[in-house]
């Protein structure tokens, strides 16, 4: 069995945690690609001109329209819109928790496999650039790193994760993190060396 069924696997067998709904309804998309023989991660860097989370680096997705049936329309719409995937060009493996951001959006993950060959092309709107980040470099224990944030007279744990000069963090960090604790079992297989944070999904920041 190759990576993109072990990870679907695990996915439908793991209960996920919905949220109480009454947030904004929000969704986006964990893309996963081939690239010389590797698994890739796809990322995006918004630009500097957006009311919310401008200049960060984020998964493709955006607030759910009435005229999507469902959320995983929803992040298949923005990616389409942000990055230029097509949705029947997207295999979707699975669903990830649901996330309540410090915006009051309730956001849920879907995982999926891009087609191999697929011709990007970029919103300028929205996104600056794209990222393309092997998968077995966010398992790496030395770019993963937790602070404590304080908001709202509590204390969470913040994590980030570090790419040639690009940081992952925030609810994308968050998100990025329960999939790879999902995963990383298959990453202990081959011997790669994980941090101990990422072998649970106990804390989600």
């Amino acid at each position: 069995m190759d990576l993109k069924c072990r990870i679907k696997t695990a996915l439908a067998l793991r209960k996920r945690v919905e949220l109480v709904p009454g947030p904004v309804p929000a969704a986006v998309l964990i893309p996963l690609f081939l690239k010389n023989g590797a698994y890739h991660i796809l990322f995006t860097k918004r630009t500097e001109n957006l009311s919310h989370h401008r200049g960060q680096v984020s998964f493709p997705g955006g607030v759910r329209q009435p005229e999507d049936r469902d959320s995983l329309r929803t992040a298949l719409r923005e990616t389409w819109e942000e990055v230029g995937i097509y949705p029947e060009d997207v295999d979707i493996l699975g669903v990830l928790d649901e996330f309540l951001s410090i915006y009051n959006y309730l956001v849920t993950p879907y995982v999926g496999m891009v087609a191999a060959g697929h011709q990007l092309r970029i919103n300028p709107a929205e996104i600056e650039r794209i990222i393309e980040v092997p998968l077995s470099f966010l398992l790496r224990p030395d770019i993963f790193q937790i602070e404590e944030w304080n908001w709202q007279g509590h204390t969470y744990p913040l994590f980030f994760f570090h790419y040639e000069g690009d940081k992952i963090w925030g609810l994308t960090a968050a998100i990025l993190k329960q999939f790879l604790a999902i995963i990383s079992a298959e990453a202990e297989k081959h011997h790669l060396e994980i941090h101990p944070a990422l072998k649970g999904e106990d804390s989600k920041g």
